[in-house]
């Protein structure tokens, strides 16, 4: 396994959604890896303090903004 195929299977780790043999690649990856378990490790932490935090609405006028930049960048991806 590379770095790159393990982050494209590292939300699913995360989220415990991995199939057995799926998630022991990923796992002896993780031994032989010590960048890949730093960034294993500090998302697993991010996504453990996120989960603990309450959650606040967006202001009106910040989501119309944040939608709007959304919508640019899906038609300049499109184009």
């Amino acid at each position: 396994m590379t770095c790159t195929q393990f982050l494209k299977e590292l939300n699913d780790y995360l989220d415990d959604a991995l199939d057995l043999a799926m998630r022991a690649e990923l796992e002896r990856h993780l031994t032989k890896c010590s960048d890949c378990r730093v960034i294993w490790d500090t998302t697993r932490k991010t996504v453990r303090v996120y989960k603990g935090l309450e959650s606040y609405p967006i202001p009106p006028q910040l989501e119309s903004r944040l939608l709007a930049a959304i919508a640019r960048k899906a038609r300049a991806a499109a184009s």
